[in-house]
């Protein structure tokens, strides 16, 4: 545990802006069994400073379950309580989702304003979203996340009855607001609802568009990138692009999907997407307001899963991404898994054991280059496939479709007839689809 001395704050609410960087104290909650060692709230930290926190302190308990009301037992509440007091700390943070009474009954205790691992995540990606497509996600995941906890969150929410505040006979209230009254809460749950009818309008609308621009890119392979945050996915996309999109050593850096050509060779390209990081239980609604925002991945032809190899906890995180990849339904679509960073580890022995556990990996480094060329060539393979010969009619004048054949098959013969071009093609099943994607015009010939 960090304790540090200061100034003593008193009990912020919910309804009041803090001002300044908030001290936070960290709580992290594990199965019984588990080694308790000093990096197991690392991440919870880096997470705490991404959204402008100065960590002062740190609490672990080992418990079989949550305690049903404060999540940790009464001692280790105490705990956590006193290291509050004592380094001046505004803020706890819990790196397991708690339940809206929890909340209530341990602000109470701790007389400190209290959030969890979800709705930490969502505050990052409420102050990193730039597009107005990302800030409607966001949005959307943080009502979605409010709304059950509605009554615990601001202190307003009480009995009112217009602008008197009564609520029976007699009630003191202006004339036309006196009446039987409604509870705030009420209130409040139905502005929610409303916006949160509204958001999912405005989501649906962008999702069908981003569906419309997946199926207008038919005559492009398409790879994404995903990967655990801060993994190197956007250094990687500037690597292969020289795309200029930012990166930076924090999570969660960039949140908007960037599309960029990415030149193969030999006349060859696709368009490459550079997806927003996962982390290990990101909250489902925001997975699910951000799906729109990830249906490059959804809909792409094969998925770079960029994966840090220096980190210790990279097993880990490869899992966690495989179960975002899941929740979206894109678990069994085609994957190249590239341990990233190489140059960053400093155990030689380390990487054959790697190669041994994930024996289909690339090991490459965005930062250096090295093993790119190897990347390269097993996406040129990858969508080439196993090909097989075919002798295809298309219209003379269907330049799409021709140019395509071009790039990604291999044209053995080719004549002209009655205004058709009648070739002889070497072709994967992969390229072929997308030609029938791009044009309905073409015939299987003799």
């Amino acid at each position: 545990m960090v304790a540090c001395k200061g100034r003593t704050l008193g009990f912020t609410h919910r309804d009041e802006t803090p001002t300044g960087s908030e001290r936070a104290v960290l709580v992290g909650l594990f199965p019984e069994g588990t080694r308790l060692t000093d990096d197991l709230l690392d991440e919870l930290s880096e997470l705490a400073e991404s959204a402008g926190a100065e960590v002062i302190g740190r609490v672990v308990q080992k418990r079989r379950t949550p305690h049903p009301a404060t999540c940790v037992g009464k001692g280790k509440l105490e705990e956590i309580r006193q290291l509050a007091d004592v380094s001046d700390a505004d803020l706890v943070i819990f790196d397991v989702e708690l339940s809206p009474s929890q909340i209530r009954e341990i602000e109470r205790q701790t007389e400190r304003r209290v959030i969890d691992r979800s709705e930490l995540i969502l505050d990052i990606f409420a102050s990193r979203a730039r597009t107005a497509e990302a800030r409607l996600q966001v949005e959307l995941a943080q009502l979605e996340y409010t709304a059950p906890r509605l009554r615990g969150m601001w202190t307003h929410l009480e009995r009112i009855a217009g602008a008197g505040g009564g609520t029976g006979a007699g009630s003191v209230g202006a004339i036309g607001t006196r009446g039987p009254g409604e509870r705030q809460i009420e209130i409040d749950r139905r502005l929610v609802g409303k916006r949160v009818a509204f958001l999912k309008e405005q989501i649906a609308e962008i999702d069908q568009r981003k569906v419309r621009e997946a199926r207008a890119r038919r005559d492009y392979f398409t790879a994404a990138l995903v990967g655990y945050t801060n993994a190197g996915k956007s250094t990687l996309m500037n690597t292969l692009t020289g795309a200029g999109t930012h990166a930076e050593d924090r999570l969660f850096a960039t949140l908007d999907t960037l599309t960029r050509r990415w030149d193969l060779g030999n006349g060859r390209y696709l368009l490459l997407s550079d997806t927003v990081g996962f982390i290990r239980d990101l909250p489902p609604h925001l997975i699910a307001s951000f799906r729109a925002t990830l249906e490059s991945a959804i809909h792409a032809d094969v998925l770079l899963h960029v994966a840090d190899v220096s980190s210790p906890h990279v097993e880990e995180q490869i899992e966690a991404v495989g179960r975002v990849l899941d929740s979206l339904g894109v678990a069994d679509r085609q994957t190249l898994l590239l341990l990233n960073k190489v140059d960053q580890v400093e155990d030689d022995a380390f990487l054959p054991l790697f190669r041994d556990a994930y024996p289909e990996a690339l090991l490459i480094s965005a930062r250096t280059g090295e093993g790119l060329d190897g990347l390269h060539a097993a996406i040129d393979e990858l969508i080439r496939g196993e090909q097989r010969n075919l002798t295809l009619s298309i219209s003379a004048g269907d330049g799409r479709a021709l140019n395509f054949l071009e790039r990604f098959a291999d044209i053995i013969e080719r004549r002209y007839e009655d205004g058709r071009a009648i070739l002889k093609v070497g072709i994967a099943d992969r390229v072929l689809d997308h030609l029938h994607g791009i044009s309905r015009d073409v015939r299987h010939a003799e």
